[in-house]
């Protein structure tokens, strides 16, 4: 297997990653994650599979997040490891 490398010289970088193009990149994996993490999630009343977001963000680049906007989201992931599972 060859590596490439690649030099970005400019201004042109940030642009780039700030795109609209590379945010359309990256929704179809994180969609792809959230999902898993809905198919995943321990139902017990579906709140958490239902609060399981794709959102933007920006920093110097295109972020999406996948978030579980519940308050005991963290507690139930520690507990049983369902965001990191394959289904």
């Amino acid at each position: 297997m060859s590596l490439a490398r690649f030099i970005f010289k400019g201004s042109g970088v940030e642009e780039i990653l700030n795109s609209r193009a590379t945010r359309a990149l990256l929704e179809s994996p994180a969609e792809a994650v959230a999902a898993r993490m809905r198919a995943n999630a321990p139902v017990a009343t579906g709140a958490l599979a239902a609060s399981i977001t794709v959102e933007d963000d920006s920093t110097d680049r295109a972020v999406k997040r996948v978030v579980a906007d519940v308050p005991y989201a963290m507690v139930v992931e520690a507990d049983t490891g369902f965001a990191s599972r394959p289904i």
